[in-house]
């Protein structure tokens, strides 16, 4: 079937400087294999599948993939998605938001313009790592210490690392091979810039495939900047509002601003439609 097909670049400081999301409109009829070989195709860290929703109060259903596997919430395919909704027709049942249907649960999105927010959704896991897991993260990234570690998981599997600064962040050269028998499948390390500085906050996200054999960087990561946004303010080393950086190391001009509204943190950036057309699924 020739199906809807957008590539949407999320968190860029202009079109083509942040993160690429593929999204696969009107995908009724796919099986979940089928879905999982677009993704793989597609190559990107994460391939969206618009579905009609199944609960009240949504507009519309997603289904996440990053290349083989299926998570239940991500933040920058959240992001696109809703883009894609909308420049594909969508009218929302309230001006300026719309209510996504994922593994997570309902996700609301606010949106003005090329301009679009998510609710930062409650952590599935939060607490201190265990001693072993320390050791095989920060061996991973090839650090001795960090100022602070914790389990910052909304979805993905995000362990959170704290280091001195953004320089230290931005000095990470990771190695596959210290990967141990811990299973660590997602690790995110943040680093604060100096106080007055354009950013508060410089931030690597590193993930690995379902075999554990290939370790990738994301250029920008929602997810990531919303559950170490939780972690941060819950922990009063940050204050809303702020602006993130990411994809800083491997070329990109990502920019994640965030924004508390009462308890509810808000995790927005630019969303840009760079290909449009149809894929043949």
């Amino acid at each position: 079937m020739h199906r809807p097909f957008r590539q949407i670049d999320v968190f860029g400081e202009e079109a083509f400087t942040g993160n690429p999301v593929a999204v696969i409109g009107s995908a009724e009829g796919l099986s979940t294999e089928e879905m999982r070989a677009v993704s793989r195709w597609t190559n990107l860290s994460e391939c969206t599948f618009l579905l009609p929703p199944t609960r009240p109060g949504a507009d519309y259903r997603v289904r996440i993939f990053s290349l083989d596997a299926e998570l239940p919430f991500a933040g920058h395919p959240t992001l696109g998605t809703a883009r894609t909704w909308i420049d594909l027709g969508g009218r929302p049942a309230r001006d300026g938001e719309v209510v996504q249907e994922c593994g997570a649960g309902l996700v609301p999105v606010r949106f003005d313009d090329d301009r679009y927010a998510f609710r930062a959704p409650p952590l599935v896991r939060s607490g201190p790592v265990d001693e072993r897991t320390a050791r095989d993260a920060l061996a991973l990234i090839g650090v001795d210490h960090a100022v602070d570690m914790a389990w910052v998981d909304n979805g993905p599997g995000w362990l959170g690392i704290l280091l001195e600064d953004a320089d230290d962040v931005l000095r990470i050269v990771p190695d596959i091979a210290r990967r141990t028998a811990t299973g660590l499948a997602s690790i995110g390390v943040v680093g604060p810039y100096p106080e007055g500085s354009e950013a508060a906050f410089e931030l690597r996200a590193f993930f690995t495939d379902e075999e554990g054999a290939d370790l990738r960087e994301d250029p920008v990561t929602g997810s990531l900047n919303a559950s170490v946004a939780q972690w941060l303010t819950g922990t009063g080393r940050a204050r809303t509002p702020y602006l993130a950086r990411q994809g800083t190391r491997l070329g990109r001009r990502g920019r994640i601003t965030v924004e508390g509204d009462g308890d509810d943190l808000w995790i927005g950036g630019r969303t840009d439609v760079c290909v449009s057309g149809t894929i043949d699924a």
